[in-house]
């Protein structure tokens, strides 16, 4: 018993990872960690997570979700979707967590996998940006409004995984 509470333990950590990561390419890593965390709390009974964190992760993650689908409605910038994307930002991510731990620990590990692939995937769309001709490049104000809205949803991740892992390590 023991060792699949740890594994399903182990799954909830890389669920968590996954949802900060799908946060970096516009999709719903937001809506995956408040259904992780909301998993976690079913089966635990809700004895680490109340419903009241439950329901304002939910909100959080309903506003944010929604909030960026308005932008990239509205025509916010968006990087291109490739394979050598999807890579460079996961190398960069796991470079970043460890990069980052051993200087603040576990928050670095949350925040360097994030950190690492924001600039994995910004320097590779100002490469790709440079290879253009000047009529197809986004505007410099283009490309710094989509790195903060990456920054804005990734930090807002972050915080729901800080506040899950805190009521659980509680």
């Amino acid at each position: 018993m023991l060792l699949l509470a740890s594994l399903a333990f182990a799954a909830f950590i890389l669920i968590l990872f996954a949802g900060i990561y799908l946060t970096l390419f516009d999709l719903l890593g937001t809506v995956i960690i408040f259904i992780d965390v909301f998993l976690y709390a079913l089966f635990t009974g809700f004895d680490r997570v109340s419903g009241k964190i439950i329901l304002f992760l939910l909100l959080i993650s309903i506003i944010v979700e929604a909030i960026d689908f308005f932008l990239v409605m509205t025509g916010a910038l968006q990087p291109m979707a490739t394979k050598k994307v999807f890579w460079t930002a996961a190398i960069s991510a796991i470079a970043g967590a460890f990069i980052l731990t051993p200087f603040f620990w576990g928050p670095g590990a949350w925040a360097g996998f994030f950190l690492g692939g924001f600039a994995g995937i910004i320097t590779l769309e100002v490469a790709r940006q440079t290879k253009l001709k000047s009529l197809y490049r986004a505007s410099k104000l283009a490309i710094i409004a989509m790195a903060g809205r990456k920054i804005v949803k990734g930090f807002v991740a972050l915080f729901m995984v800080a506040l899950s892992l805190s009521n659980i390590y509680s």
